[in-house]
């Protein structure tokens, strides 16, 4: 049974090239293109490729974004960079990727790495990405599913995430959604630019106006351009006014 593979690339002319190199060789099947990040999420969900020949440089979310946001998924594909640029390989690596591929790609080159990643089942794919989860590239976007689509929110326009249960409340800039992403991995890659307030929540830094107490005496965050306030936790208090006061 062949290999699907799932072509990712901004320029129709490195696309095509591919199917040049695979095109006369039964062992691999291209199910499927891309023209960018946001669209080769949506093509791994619809297509279920077994491997991405993925770009790094890209409008909308370049490729090592994506790598990142595969990781959360539960049957990830195999991940193969191909990019001009060798500047990126230190990054692409750090994401445990499959193979790395410079432009222009050879046919010898394409099919040692497919070979490679072949041997790889999809567990061992999850644990590879799983492994180094937390030391690849940050992400710039977060990835919801809207009525059976994904949908790309900017990290920029987050107010913030609200925990309930096993399911997050991600507050945006045009309404809200919701993910199933926990709060601790969150903190760990938004750290520079979220700040935790309870044991339930995460606020943007750069949306904290002030704090205000309730007739109780409890304390909470006033956000920027919403009229949303968030209880801050007992434990964090001293270090939610410390980083008003120091701002």
């Amino acid at each position: 049974m062949p290999m699907n593979v799932l072509v990712v690339d901004d320029e129709e002319l490195a696309r095509n090239r591919i199917h040049s190199l695979l095109d006369e060789n039964s062992d691999y099947k291209i199910c499927a293109e891309a023209e960018n990040g946001a669209e080769a999420l949506m093509m791994v969900e619809r297509h279920q490729p077994d491997l991405i020949l993925l770009d790094i440089s890209m409008p909308v979310m370049d490729g090592l974004e994506v790598a990142k946001h595969l990781s959360s998924m539960p049957n990830p594909p195999a991940v193969i960079f191909t990019t001009a640029y060798g500047e990126y390989a230190l990054e692409a690596f750090s994401t445990k990727a499959s193979g790395y591929l410079m432009k222009p790609i050879r046919q010898e080159q394409l099919l040692k790495s497919l070979e490679q990643a072949k041997s790889l089942n999809r567990v061992q794919r999850t644990e590879i990405l799983d492994d180094n989860e937390d030391t690849g590239p940050a992400r710039k976007h977060i990835c919801a599913r809207m009525r059976g689509n994904l949908e790309l929110i900017p990290i920029e326009d987050v107010y913030y995430f609200q925990a309930d249960q096993k399911y997050v409340t991600v507050r945006h800039k045009k309404g809200e959604v919701i993910i199933e992403e926990s709060l601790k991995s969150l903190e760990s890659d938004l750290s520079q630019r979220f700040i935790r307030i309870h044991r339930n929540a995460l606020v943007a830094k750069s949306r904290i106006t002030g704090l205000a107490k309730t007739p109780i005496g409890r304390v909470r965050v006033t956000i920027d351009q919403i009229e949303d306030e968030l209880e801050v936790s007992r434990r964090h208090v001293a270090e939610i006014r410390r980083f008003v006061r120091n701002r």
